[in-house]
């Protein structure tokens, strides 16, 4: 029976294969060429040209870089400050941790032939997991954490390990930490890089260059004591410390800025020319006035119902379509020059002269009426 090999690349001999070599094999198998190598091995992964690098497992007893647990990237000629790939091809595509070291100048990514990978920065070394399909963290959460050095402010650090004073103050330039365990509650205290000291807390008003509002108020800076020079334009200011007001005609400008007062000197215009003109129902409207004249009214009304009149005095004359009879109510004296009329009837407070032809109807009182009958071809 032939044998056959594992994920890791250990051969597994078949039953009574191997006669006189088993032990040989075995020993193989478990030493440091294969199982060690997977175990404790460490291997170097050398890029010696600005390209990605590739390692493999394959069925083979002998050592191999990928199946060893520590990796240690190096750069040589072209490859120095490479930033690539460290690809695991194929064979790797199984379960395994690596434990990767990257010496070089350049960061490297470790990654399967898919998947996005983990990227290792130059001079660092990680724990990464090849779960068969890509390449992930090794460990994503600790219950606790305790550094040996200071976090660097780029990590989310202060970047320092001491400090100086005692309170609940708040941190400034360069501050220093004295309890590098900050998982226990304690006493914060600091020193600022200046030198000044913060031994007792900070009491007073926190300037504005150190961070705070120099106010005691923690809403609001204080525009007449933390603002020097002068506020831009761009920032709804003015850029001068006495802005100018331009004089014009009339205008005397008086005080000095900013309590200045403005008064007007002119005593008013003149009104030296009015025109009139239009037309409204035939009665028009001209003439202009300067220093003295006069606007004129003339030209013949019209559009204007019979209700709305109150001159003294109508004329009628003939006009066509009227036929059959009809009453006309009219105020004062009113002439009829039609030969249709055949009767003039006089009501209470009228008179009237003539019967037909030319009639002339008189008001001897107010609210009279006079009744006219026009026959078959009269009208007007």
């Amino acid at each position: 029976m032939a044998s056959t090999w594992s994920a890791l690349k250990v051969e597994l001999q078949g039953t009574g294969d191997n006669s006189g070599t088993w032990g040989t094999l075995t020993n193989t198998n478990l030493g440091d060429a294969v199982l060690g190598e997977a175990i404790t091995g460490s291997a170097t992964v050398t890029f010696s040209s600005a390209a990605d690098v590739t390692i493999t497992l394959t069925d083979v007893a002998t050592t191999q870089a990928a199946r060893n647990l520590r990796l240690n990237i190096t750069e040589s000629g072209a490859g120095i400050g490479y930033v690539g790939n460290l690809i695991l091809g194929s064979g790797c595509q199984i379960e395994k941790f690596y434990l990767i070291n990257n010496t070089g100048t350049g960061a490297k990514t470790v990654k399967n032939t898919t998947g996005t990978g983990i990227s290792v920065p130059a001079g660092k070394a990680t724990l990464v997991f090849n779960d068969g399909t890509n390449v992930v963290d090794g460990a994503s959460y600790f219950t606790s954490l305790t550094l040996g050095s200071a976090l660097p402010v780029l990590s989310g650090g202060t970047g320092v390990t001491t400090s100086t004073g005692s309170g609940n103050n708040v941190l400034s330039t360069s501050p220093v930490l004295t309890t590098p365990n900050l998982g226990t509650p304690t006493t914060l205290v600091l020193t600022s890089a200046t030198g000044l000291p913060l031994t007792s807390g900070v009491t007073g008003t926190l300037p504005i260059a150190n961070g705070g509002t120099g106010t005691t108020s923690t809403t609001f800076a204080n525009l007449t004591t933390n603002v020097t020079g002068l506020l831009p334009v761009a920032n709804g200011g003015t850029a001068t410390a006495t802005p100018s007001l331009v004089q014009g005609t009339g205008v005397t400008i008086s005080g000095t800025w900013p309590n200045q007062t403005i008064n007007a000197t002119g005593t008013g215009g003149t009104v030296t020319s009015v025109a009139g003109t239009g037309t409204v129902n035939g009665i028009s409207l001209s003439g202009t006035v300067t220093s003295s004249g006069n606007l004129t009214l003339g030209g013949t009304l019209s559009g204007v119902a019979n209700a709305a009149l109150t001159n003294s005095s109508v004329t009628v004359t003939a006009g066509s379509g009227m036929s059959g009879g009809g009453a006309v109510a009219l105020g004062s004296s009113v002439t009829l020059t039609n030969a249709g009329v055949t009767s003039v009837t006089a009501g209470t407070g009228i008179s009237v002269s003539a019967a037909t032809g030319g009639v002339t109807i008189s008001s001897t009182a107010s609210g009279g009426q006079a009744f006219v009958a026009f026959g078959s071809t009269g009208g007007f």
